[in-house]
């Protein structure tokens, strides 16, 4: 298990800031977990519907960034994580 850096983090995720990195890697999430949450984000703003937020380091995730208004970005090193295609 790979923690995730800073720079991993801001290359998927804008806006996002110090804290909320900080936040993010207190989790525990590996890069597989950001991967699922940016992905699951991603469909959430895609389709406008509310699903069921998965449990566990993923869905902490997801929580954060959905608290922070914080958006996947296109072209991520991590595939299609932070892609709005599907």
């Amino acid at each position: 298990m790979s923690e995730l850096t800073r720079d991993e983090i801001v290359s998927v995720v804008h806006p996002v800031d110090d804290a909320t990195v900080a936040e993010i890697i207190a989790t525990g999430a590996t890069q597989a977990d950001l991967a699922l949450a940016c992905t699951f984000v991603a469909k959430e703003m895609r389709q406008h519907e509310n699903r069921e937020v998965p449990t566990g380091t993923v869905g902490q995730v997801i929580s954060i960034l959905e608290r922070v208004g914080a958006r996947p970005l296109r072209g991520s090193p991590f595939g299609e994580a932070g892609s709005t295609m599907e």
